[in-house]
């Protein structure tokens, strides 16, 4: 008989088995490493019996889901996640409401359950499951598409809808009027933790890290960005909130540090880890004795209370602008009950809201939802409308590798590509849009189908062989993205960066990179020196008064990198000047912090004006 030390170490022993050798082998089926952790854990514990706690697992290893959040913060900067607030509050707050509601109807109008436990688990299997969502969006490469985007949305407000859900179970328990309760003292507590880590996190962090790596001690980096998170998750879980809520501001908060990468390196081994443990958990968390005893029940619970949630958030992701395939994926990858099921379902027994049966049937439903997730994402690809395929383009990099890759070819690549070409350069050029691809092959050019966001796609155009990567997409949002994935992985290519406006020339020289142009800058001056010469002003003083434009201009850039936006205003010009003969100097200009000590002629030279 093992003792309990050596019986921990086989029951590790073990899992590490059921993922190495299941993970892999449902993989290349095909059927994805998530439903792959399930069956190892359906079949070391309810089925071998090799492990019989498989509840204490699954709390230990929701540590996987609260490094997941940390990971996908530290992805959000709070500017993207601004501008998913509509998404969030929206769709997400529509989709727990309306589910949730039509879930308790159809429990009260089948007389399942008394109002106050049918609220509670119609509301519980609104929730769908974070870790698997997003695990599979990761898998696919799909989390920053259109529908991994608003999948994430209506998660967050999920996890966020906990809160509330928890608080409600105490109010509705039997003898509830009778206990005591400070919701304000509760609520205040939560605002306080939730603050501390905003605190921290703009303040505290980036020193910490900043002097961590100065002493060079990896391993302390390590154990940092481990200690930042679980801290975090800690604080959120004592002020009554969800810990993987607490990770995820954390990740926030640190999404525009200098030290995100490293963190992100730093998490993600433990986050693979304790992800699959996770889903293994679940799988040893199966009562196949309820299962046996309620399988008819069970089985036509599934694919009910999916089939409702799949159409709400069908139809509201449709109301919500998203096209019919969008629509189509989001609703399909979210039918499943959620991790943060257990935990309610589990309180509500606690409180004497449901028997202990009914609990360990909705885990079972809710579990079940869970591990047939892959397979509905399988079948939500047959629902996809034919006339999108059109849309599409196989991504086929043959012949692709040269000494410039471009990524995006609209009107601004398309010119920059002609002085290229002319040059005697070949260019390996990348963009999203199938009918740009088609029109700009009609013309003999050579370009590529692919998403110019995605590691993969570079590597697979050649960027290893770019001597230049010349981004020239329109969204600047797109840009950013690019570029930060390129300086991180790449750090040696130069960059050479269309930019948007002038905040974005500035944001981009901030981030280092080798040259930006803004996409109209200049167009107007070309336009402006034309219509002086037809004005009557000389070509000649026409072309100097456009390089003095285009001086002041850099002259104002520098201004505002140093001192903010308001700067350099006295070098714009807003009236009009007399104009002066421009004499060329007889000497180079220089800055007058350069010869502070030299003097200053009596009778300086005309120069054009500055």
């Amino acid at each position: 008989m093992l003792s309990q030390s050596g019986n921990l170490y086989f029951q590790a022993l073990a899992l590490l088995a059921g993922a190495i050798i299941a993970a892999p082998l449902f993989k290349r089926l095909g059927l994805g490493t998530v439903l792959g952790y399930l069956a190892a854990g359906l079949l070391i514990g309810p089925l071998a019996n090799l492990i019989t706690d498989g509840e204490q697992v699954l709390h230990f290893s929701e540590l996987g889901v609260v490094f997941l959040l940390f990971v996908i913060g530290l992805e959000l900067k709070p500017s993207r996640l601004w501008t998913l607030r509509h998404a969030i509050f929206g769709l997400g707050a529509a989709q727990v409401i309306i589910t949730g509601s039509l879930l308790t109807g159809l429990i009260l109008a089948l007389s399942l359950m008394n109002w106050q436990a049918a609220l509670i688990t119609g509301f519980g299997l609104a929730l769908s499951s974070t870790a698997f969502a997003m695990q599979i969006l990761e898998e696919r490469g799909e989390t920053t598409m259109p529908h991994g985007q608003t999948s994430f949305a209506i998660l967050l407000f999920q996890d966020l809808a906990i809160v509330p859900l928890l608080a409600m179970i105490p109010v509705l328990a039997p003898g509830s009027a009778t206990r005591e309760a400070d919701p304000l003292g509760k609520f205040l507590i939560a605002v306080i933790c939730v603050g501390a880590i905003i605190a921290v996190g703009r303040y505290l962090l980036n020193p910490l890290f900043r002097f961590i790596a100065n002493t060079g001690a990896r391993e302390v980096m390590i154990a940092a960005a481990l200690f930042v998170v679980l801290g975090a998750a800690t604080l959120m879980q004592f002020a009554g909130l969800s810990m993987a809520m607490g990770a995820f501001i954390a990740g926030v908060l640190l999404a525009e540090s200098s030290y995100r990468h490293e963190l992100e390196a730093d998490i993600e081994p433990f986050r693979g880890v304790f992800l699959g443990l996770f889903f293994m958990a679940v799988g040893l968390s199966l009562d196949l004795d309820v299962i046996l005893q309620n399988w008819q029940a069970i089985l036509l619970a599934v694919p009910a209370f999916m089939a409702i949630k799949a159409f709400v958030v069908y139809v509201l992701a449709r109301l919500f602008r998203n096209n019919h395939n969008d629509a189509i994926r989001v609703a399909f990858f979210l039918p499943q009950g959620g991790e943060f099921g257990f935990v309610l379902f589990s309180a509500a027994a606690a409180a004497g809201l449901m028997t202990d049966s009914s609990a360990s049937e909705l885990v079972a439903v809710t579990t079940l939802s869970m591990a047939v997730m892959p397979l509905s994402v399988a079948l939500g690809n047959r629902f996809l409308v034919d006339h999108n395929k059109k849309d599409e383009i196989d991504e086929d990099f043959d012949g692709a590798g040269a000494d410039v890759m471009m990524i995006g070819f609209s009107r601004y690549g398309q010119i920059a590509a002609q002085i290229l070409l002319a040059g005697g350069s070949d260019v390996t050029v990348i963009d999203a849009s199938a009918d740009r691809i088609r029109a700009a092959s009609k013309f003999g050019f050579r370009i590529y189908f692919g998403d110019g966001t995605r590691k993969e796609v570079l590597e697979a155009a050649g960027i290893r062989r770019a001597k230049i990567v010349a981004v020239t997409t329109h969204k600047k949002e797109t840009t950013n993205q690019i570029v930060e994935m390129i300086q991180a992985e790449y750090p040696d290519i130069k960059l050479f960066v269309r930019s948007y406006d002038r905040v974005h020339t500035l944001k981009l020289r901030a981030r280092g990179v080798h040259y930006e142009l803004r996409e109209t800058f200049e167009s107007g001056l070309v336009f402006g020196r034309r219509a002086l010469e037809e004005l009557g002003v000389t070509e000649e003083l026409a072309y100097e008064i456009m390089q003095d434009i285009r001086q002041r201009d850099e002259d104002r850039l520098h201004l505002q990198a140093a001192e903010g936006l308001s700067a350099g205003n006295d070098l714009l010009l807003t009236r009009p000047v007399t104009p002066e003969p421009l004499v060329k100097p007889t000497r180079e200009a220089q800055r007058i912090d350069t010869v502070l000590d030299e003097e200053i002629d009596a009778k300086p030279v005309p120069t054009p004006a500055e």
